[in-house]
């Protein structure tokens, strides 16, 4: 559509078109290719669902890129659900339409928004090729006869390939394509081809999952997270297709559970965890591991690290339990080497000697850029002991200790070797013993006070006057104060 000026003959033409639906349905068996992008256009922008149904079985291209035009509507979800209507009545059948040729159906939603504002303008027929795909290339042959194109009119319906940003698979409230899947994946006949780059579980079962997982094209997925009270077994099950997305970069998994193991099942668990972590070794392209609430690594982190292949980027290892053990493994591990995220918050180090942050520390003072060690019950003795290995780290840009137990004098030590770091910005610093008062440990807002001015003159003395000093009580349930550095 061109909104600039009058309507164009072709704009006119297609409203005409769709004033009765069944006459546009009726006309598309005789409509030429280049008129169906203009008509699908106008279908969409008046939501003539039947229309779109029936031009999605027609559809004369290789390339249908849907998602480009969902995104402007006010109501997607009609548009996708008419399109996935008109695609479940093509899956059903077992030979193709005449002039059917759809092979990538495209949801992603900035994909190929080119095809269609070529059509928004001025008409021109090279704009057909644009609905071409490079996915869906044609080697070149020889041209047929015309007796033997006639004989392949009706040929075996070939899988539809359906392109994706993002896949969410979850139990509650499943979506119009998610709920597609399902009723495709019960019928067990005519399933399309999935290739996303995220996959995200949500409490989804496992049965309605494995059946989902076996449209999707593994080896195109680089996202999965795992969320949503899986126990132990159920993440061991789902191990095998996880190894097959062999261009996986990022793997998070939280909230895995061991409720239905008593303290005598060790060995058995052992087994489980050796499941999930042995696919790991497939993974060659794998930068980031997210471990949220993962209650199986305790006397276990080794088993788990071994199996990587590559240097970790990322490594978020987050309100787990822990043994010395796993942290000393951790420190020494040659994955870990390049990190530049780093988090171990709500990891209890309480009590532990603060030699294995030494060395990992160390071990990544070159290419370290942010860590977060929040809620680790870290003391006095740790934090200082650890802070001249954080001052090496030559690329820091920021860093959490919100929320543990220590005094002024360790905060101070802290910034004193962190603060004249050149690429250092942001410290999230937890507010110091100092600033509590009573059995309950409430706290004091005078003493605060005091202790913010007293820390601004501490920041001037080390060469940051315009450092900015903000205090917030509603980080994660932290006291916290919050040190901005200006250069």
């Amino acid at each position: 559509m061109n909104s600039t000026g009058p309507p164009r003959l072709l704009d006119l033409a297609t409203q005409s078109l769709l004033r009765v639906e069944a006459w546009a349905i009726a006309a598309l068996e005789s409509l030429p290719m280049e008129l169906y992008p203009p008509l699908f256009m106008e279908a969409v922008a008046g939501r003539h669902s039947e229309t779109l149904k029936a031009m999605v079985q027609a559809w004369p291209f290789s390339h249908l890129p849907l998602g480009a035009l969902m995104k402007a509507q006010q109501a997607p979800q009609d548009v996708l659900k008419a399109a996935l209507d008109g695609l479940d009545v093509l899956l059903a059948q077992k030979v193709r339409p005449r002039r059917w040729k759809l092979k990538v159906l495209d949801l992603r939603a900035n994909a190929n928004t080119n095809s269609w504002n070529r059509w928004s303008g001025t008409w021109d027929r090279s704009s057909v090729g644009s609905f071409e795909g490079p996915e869906v290339a044609k080697p070149k042959t020889k041209r047929r006869k015309v007796d033997d194109s006639r004989k392949e009119e009706k040929q075996v319906l070939a899988p539809v390939q359906v392109l994706l940003e993002h896949l969410c698979l979850k139990k509650a409230t499943p979506d119009e394509f998610l709920a597609f899947l399902l009723k495709r994946a019960k019928q067990r006949k005519g399933l399309p081809h999935l290739c996303c780059r995220k996959l995200e579980f949500v409490d989804m079962a496992l049965g309605h999952l494995q059946k989902i997982l076996r449209m999707v094209q593994l080896d195109c997925v680089q996202e999965v997270e795992v969320h949503g009270s899986w126990d132990l077994f159920t993440l061991a099950r789902f191990a095998p297709p996880l190894g097959q997305m062999v261009n996986l970069s990022r793997l998070r998994v939280s909230d895995v559970l061991l409720n239905s193991f008593t303290p005598w099942a060790a060995e058995e668990v052992g087994k489980l965890v050796l499941q999930f972590s042995s696919q790991l070794l497939s993974l060659h392209q794998l930068q980031e591991l997210h471990l949220d609430s993962v209650f199986f690594l305790e006397g276990r982190l080794d088993q788990v690290l071994r199996c990587l292949k590559t240097p970790l980027v990322t490594l978020f290892i987050t309100n787990c339990l822990l043994l010395e053990s796993d942290l000393t493994y951790l420190s020494s591990c040659l994955h870990t080497s390049h990190l530049r995220y780093l988090n171990l918050s709500d990891v209890n180090m309480m009590g532990l000697s603060p030699e294995f942050l030494q060395v990992l520390l160390e071990g990544v003072s070159a290419t370290l850029q942010r860590l977060e060690l929040a809620g680790c019950g870290i003391t006095d003795y740790q934090l200082t002991s650890i802070s001249p290995a954080l001052g090496h780290c030559s690329q820091l840009t920021s860093f959490s200790f919100r929320g543990n137990p220590v005094s002024t004098v360790a905060v101070e030590s802290l910034l004193r070797h962190t603060v004249l770091l050149s690429k250092f910005r942001l410290g999230l610093l937890p507010v110091p013993l100092e600033c509590y008062v009573g059995l309950q440990g409430t706290l004091d807002l005078g003493n605060l006070r005091g202790y913010l001015a007293e820390l601004r003159l501490t920041l001037q003395d080390l060469g940051r006057p315009n450092a900015v000093l903000l205090f917030s009580d509603s980080a994660c349930s932290y006291h916290t104060i919050l040190l901005y550095s200006v250069t």
